[in-house]
């Protein structure tokens, strides 16, 4: 196995890599066909996501249908927060991606494992202070949100479960991004599998309390979905273990665990950026959730159900997003940026197809959909039909953004990413609202999502089109 030098930290810095032949290393994606290379990293990706994805649909269902309205609006309060939890760690789970994408790339393997541990280790401490900081400020949030007081004491209920998962999480969190990195979507998805297998065959049960089991209501849900997650989590050190996979630390190799300077310090410095652009979307979830709130339980109940359909409209672009950001810093370790460009152009194309399948069977099929989570009599239905037709398109629309960060992040360029989410999230989103909320009223809530994602996907072309992204490269 050709060991290369590892990659600079300095962002500034010009990477010289060598570009000689050497030998394949399962997981490479800097060779083949890009097309094909790419689908068949996809797909597998976008599998996890769907099966993560309709695993939480199918516990919305149980919880909405077997505790009422009440309930999901309870999940879909606390999904917003635990989505603001994790996103702290999944910034630094990004950066310590890309790393390993590059050196994976450039054929050290004994770099990419160093990588992957520090980032592994350092998430892990840091996910035992926000699990901790989360029990603590948690029902303040929930006040500040505006939780209707019906939905709040579920949603503490359904968080306490949660908190304790964190750490644990994040480790699982981590290896599949790492695995990912390297090459290899199949592994989280067998993991996925296995824990939607779990989940959806026990959270019915520890939610109706059936047999020997006991009635725990949405509790119940909390902690089938907590065990399904640590089950994967062991499956995937098992099969890295058992199949000697690249990511796998053994020996000498554990102490990588250990957080060390120079890798702490890209993660750190690329990671702090990543982690604020979920931070941002995360908050600004928040803000909607409370100011859907204020239009009443049935609007709330109508956006948790909306949300979950958005989950699976936004997968396409996610998993091809992840596979561009892999396949282009793999290319980077490899020195081969001629690639870089057609793999953008390639996942682009690829994920603007699937989205607009997508897109238009959620609209045609709208109905029947939004009933599994509803019910087809609930006061709610009217209301979320009609989020449905106002914001679909603009979740295929933002969908480009994906792909040309996804490549500006492999090259290590984050912050203008960031700031564009942020005028894209505030000074437009929630500022169309202010403006347009007294003439138009709740609808203004609705409208703010097409006109935000129209800015934000105008400022990313042009960033990607006429920026000094490429420059930490020499490029």
């Amino acid at each position: 196995m050709n060991e290369a030098s590892p990659i600079p930290v300095g962002e500034q810095s010009t990477i010289e890599i060598e570009t000689a032949p050497r030998p394949a290393i399962k997981g490479d994606l800097t060779q083949g066909p890009i097309l094909k290379t790419l689908i068949l990293f996809a797909v597998p990706m976008l599998l996890s996501n769907v099966l993560q994805t309709l695993n939480g649909s199918i516990n919305a269902i149980w919880v909405g249908r077997l505790l009422g309205e009440s309930a999901l609006a309870a999940t879909a309060n606390a999904n917003v927060v635990m989505f603001l939890l994790y996103a702290a760690i999944f910034g630094f789970g990004m950066a310590t991606t890309v790393r390993v994408g590059q050196h994976f790339g450039a054929g050290d393997i004994d770099a990419a494992r160093r990588m992957f541990g520090s980032g592994t280790g350092f998430c892990f401490g840091l996910s035992l202070v926000v699990a901790a900081l989360g029990g603590i400020y948690t029902p303040a949030l929930l006040d500040a949100l505006g939780t209707p007081e019906a939905s709040k004491i579920e949603a503490l209920s359904y968080l306490r479960v949660i908190f304790i998962t964190i750490p644990l999480g994040s480790v699982n969190m981590m290896i599949s991004m790492a695995m990912r990195g390297a090459g290899d979507s199949k592994t989280p998805m067998y993991a996925m599998i296995l824990a939607v297998a779990i989940d959806v065959c026990f959270n019915p049960l520890l939610i109706m309390g059936v047999g020997p089991l006991p009635r725990l209501g949405i509790t119940g849900s909390a902690i089938a979905t907590a065990c399904a997650n640590v089950t994967g989590m062991v499956y995937q050190i098992w099969r890295i273990y058992q199949q000697d996979l690249p990511m796998r630390l053994r020996g000498h190799e554990l102490r990588y665990a250990v957080p060390r300077s120079a890798e702490l310090r890209y993660v750190l410095a690329k990671g702090l950026p990543m982690g604020a652009q979920l931070l941002l979307a995360s908050s600004a979830g928040l803000i909607m959730i409370g100011l859907v709130n204020r239009v009443g339980l049935d609007a709330a109940a109508a956006y948790g159900a909306s949300l979950q359909l958005w989950n699976y409209l936004q997968m396409p672009a996610m998993a091809f997003g992840s596979a561009v950001s892999a396949m282009v810093a793999q290319a980077l370790g490899a020195g081969d940026h001629a690639r870089v460009h057609r793999v953008t152009h390639v996942g682009m194309g690829a994920n603007l197809g699937f989205s607009a399948v997508m897109a238009t069977l959620i609209v045609v099929f709208d109905r029947p959909l939004l009933a599994l989570f509803l019910g087809g009599d609930s006061p709610a239905m009217p209301i979320a039909e009609h989020i449905q037709l106002v914001c679909t398109a603009s979740f295929v629309i933002v969908s480009i953004t994906m792909i040309l960060t996804s490549t500006m992040r492999a090259y290590g360029s984050v912050m203008p990413a960031l700031i564009i989410m942020f005028l894209g999230l505030y000074p437009v989103r929630l500022g169309f609202y202010w403006l347009a909320e007294p003439m138009i009223g709740s609808e203004a809530v609705w409208w703010s999502y097409p006109v935000a994602s129209t800015l934000t996907v105008a400022l990313t072309v042009l960033y990607y089109r006429f920026g000094r992204w490429r420059a930490a490269f020499g490029t």
